[in-house]
């Protein structure tokens, strides 16, 4: 049973386990503090394999003084980096061989995972919800362009994406391919490997095919786009 005595462990063996991916973030922070507020109704302490979890009737309050940070990974000894002024959502993660340039914005479970290759990627370019950044180990890395928006849920895998390009959501990106500027990849398109999607076209369907020519209203609409990102990503750091 838990002791009276067993308080002040507490919050060190929470921070554990909610929150040891602090010691990996790139840029050191202080230690994040934990403070624990009541223990009603206590249960007994369930042991696991890794870790000890506490067990309270919903009277369990954990309050962190400082922002959560986002999941920033190092692989084999490589770190992720990070331009000026970029956002980085909470519950995103970036790991590994990974570079973004400035005014990026990454966001809600949105993972960019440089383990098995490089992932290079430019300004102002926004990584949207629950969007994945991949490659091939010894295979293809990923280079995205600058004014790139890829969009909820899409998957960009081992292939190039050159500027001023959107993504839509949904949409598959895989190995090789190359998406050249001013071009949009429709919502829920693949594309397969290999595939080249000529600049100033929709590309749609699956598998993706050319359909339609993009006017100068559309291209200019893709660094709108960007454009607009960079100042939702303002919103979140203006609060702070």
């Amino acid at each position: 049973m838990l002791n009276q005595k067993d308080g002040a462990n507490i919050g060190t063996t929470i921070r554990e386990f909610y929150g040891s991916y602090r010691l990996h973030y790139h840029n050191p922070v202080p230690e994040q503090k934990a403070s624990l507020y009541k223990l009603k109704n206590k249960r007994e302490i369930r042991p696991s394999k890794q870790k000890t979890v506490i067990l309270t009737n919903a009277a369990l309050l954990l309050h962190l003084t400082k922002k959560n940070m986002p999941l920033i990974l190092p692989v084999k000894g490589i770190k992720p980096h990070l331009g000026n002024n970029c956002f980085v959502a909470e519950n995103a993660t970036i790991a590994g061989d990974v570079v973004l340039g400035d005014d990026c914005t990454v966001w809600f479970n949105a993972v960019i995972r440089g383990d098995v290759n490089t992932i290079r990627i430019g300004n102002k370019t926004n990584i949207q919800d629950g969007a994945v950044i991949h490659c091939s180990y010894q295979k293809a890395a990923t280079t995205v362009g600058n004014n790139v928006s890829i969009g909820h849920n899409a998957i960009v895998h081992g292939c190039t994406v050159e500027d001023n390009v959107l993504i839509g959501m949904g949409a598959i990106v895989m190995d090789k391919a190359v998406v050249q500027k001013n071009t949009i990849v429709a919502a829920g398109a693949i594309v397969l490997e290999n595939t080249v999607c000529e600049s100033g076209y929709i590309y749609a369907g699956i598998p993706a095919k050319k359909v339609k020519q993009l006017s100068p209203e559309q291209i200019e609409g893709l660094d709108k786009v960007a454009n607009n990102y960079v100042m939702y990503g303002s919103w979140f750091t203006d609060s702070e």
